[in-house]
């Protein structure tokens, strides 16, 4: 008795539920902006089947529970087969199956026939970032391919290809669609098994490395919405995250003109290292005449890191990404980062720096180092690298032979949440929730004893 009256209870809090978040709950379906109601309509039905049998199913066990529930005296009766009964739950399940695949048989013909109107865009996946690619005054994208990827070539385009010149790169997770255009999403990996979709689009595929999927949707409703990979691929795919910002047509064709082609991107002027050394004079003050550091000025080491990493820092602390509210220190940084009149001057900076010779900073934090590096490869090593070395393709900076105390001060910065939230620091974002592997400043400590055998 007892268990049939607990069946029951399920199927009438489940049936609650569904209809709870149906009408405003926050498991729900989010708000649709795209053309694919069709999709929501298909998924509907399949509540409404599957739900209807759930319901049955059960209470009928639960009626079953109780009606032949044990008693003195009874004895159950053996019936091998009721040829009634089967052809009718036959038929039953037969026509709950097609009430279920036939719409979206229907759906899918509509799904891989992209509209003549649409216009084309590239989505690149990698771990763990997004970029985007889209055709320049042509109207077509160059070819592309993992061969070709390098630092000045991260989409991989073929030089060779005149149709990839006037490519537009957007080298950041944060893409611009026109509201009211339908579009053709080509889906590329660049390593391993990705997922791109926005729930509000209702649509998402798959990007499998050494080929070219595609989507295509119609955003019907301005706003910025998130970007998710929805398909298990390491460490880091919790915070693969972008965005895509739908908007009027006036405005995105601004933004898209403001992005730069690949021939652009391809032909910057070499770095003037002689300016740069004039500028770094400001510099030497706390960072020292070769780069090295100096605690007692909070100035970390800088000799050792990436040209491509020092510039991503010093726009942050011109534009006020980084140095804001709650980092005392950093925001001395603010000032001198002005000083740099413009992003030639910044890579001039940054190419200096990069000359210095890479002497391995003091060691000035001591911790478990069996426990540090537990947690370094648990969680760091997927993108640092095994060594501490970093690397331009995860955005991670070097770690090895750098200043241990700085390390300790920007992860509990990261932990904090006094650096990394700012809406524009995109890969800080990421080390937000990466800092939780740490969780107390011992094992932020271990983890930078640790770094410092990795010389």
């Amino acid at each position: 008795m007892a268990l049939a009256v607990v069946v029951v209870l399920l199927v009438v809090g489940s049936v609650i539920f569904h209809f709870t978040q149906l009408y405003g709950g926050p498991w729900y379906f989010t708000d649709i902006a795209a053309d694919w109601g069709t999709i929501d309509l298909t998924i509907n039905i399949t509540f409404w089947v599957t739900g209807f049998v759930f319901v049955v199913v059960n209470l009928f066990m639960a009626w079953c529970v109780y009606k032949y529930r044990q008693k003195d005296g009874h004895k159950a009766v053996y019936e091998p087969e009721n040829h009634k009964l089967e052809v009718g739950l036959t038929a039953f399940t037969t026509i709950g199956v097609i009430a279920m695949l036939a719409p979206g048989l229907f759906v899918w013909a509509q799904f891989v026939t992209v509209p003549e109107e649409a216009i084309e865009y590239e989505v690149l996946g990698q771990q763990w970032q997004w970029q985007f690619r889209y055709p320049g005054a042509d109207g077509q994208l160059g070819f592309a391919d993992v061969s070709h990827v390098s630092e000045s070539n991260p989409f991989g385009i073929n030089p060779e290809d005149p149709a990839g010149q006037d490519d537009v790169v957007v080298n950041d997770p944060n893409m611009h669609l026109a509201v009211n255009q339908p579009v053709h999403a080509l889906l590329r990996s660049n390593d391993v098994l990705h997922n791109y979709t926005v729930p509000q689009f209702r649509v998402k595929m798959d990007l499998v490395p050494g080929l070219v999927s595609y989507l295509w949707f119609d955003p019907t409703k301005e706003g910025t919405y998130d970007i998710l990979c929805e398909e298990l691929c390491g460490i880091g795919h919790f915070i693969m995250r972008g965005s895509v910002k739908v908007e009027s047509q006036a405005e995105f064709d601004a933004w898209i003109s403001s992005q730069p082609t690949f021939a652009e991107t391809q032909s910057m002027a070499a770095p003037n290292i002689a300016a740069g050394q004039t500028a770094y004079a400001i510099c030497a003050t706390c960072h020292g005449a070769q780069g090295e550091g100096n605690s007692a000025l909070n100035g970390p080491k800088l000799a050792g890191q990436d040209a491509w990493y020092l510039e991503r820092q010093l726009k942050y602390f011109k534009e006020g990404v980084r140095g804001g509210e709650g980092d005392t220190i950093g925001s001395a940084m603010v000032p001198m980062a002005m000083t740099l009149a413009d992003d030639n001057a910044i890579r001039n900076v940054a190419a200096y720096i990069e000359t210095f010779t890479d002497t391995p900073a003091p060691t000035t934090i001591a911790g478990d180092i069996e426990n540090g590096a537990d947690i370094y490869d648990r969680n760091c090593a997927a993108c640092h690298l095994d060594d501490g070395a970093g690397t331009w393709y995860t955005d991670a900076p070097a770690l090895a032979g750098m200043s241990d105390w700085y390390f300790v001060r920007q992860i509990s910065n990261f932990g904090a949440g006094i650096r990394g939230l700012h809406p524009n620091d995109n890969f800080g974002e990421q080390m937000v929730a990466m800092a939780t592997a740490m969780d107390s400043v011992e094992e932020i400590n271990d983890v930078a004893a640790y770094i410092n055998t990795l010389r």
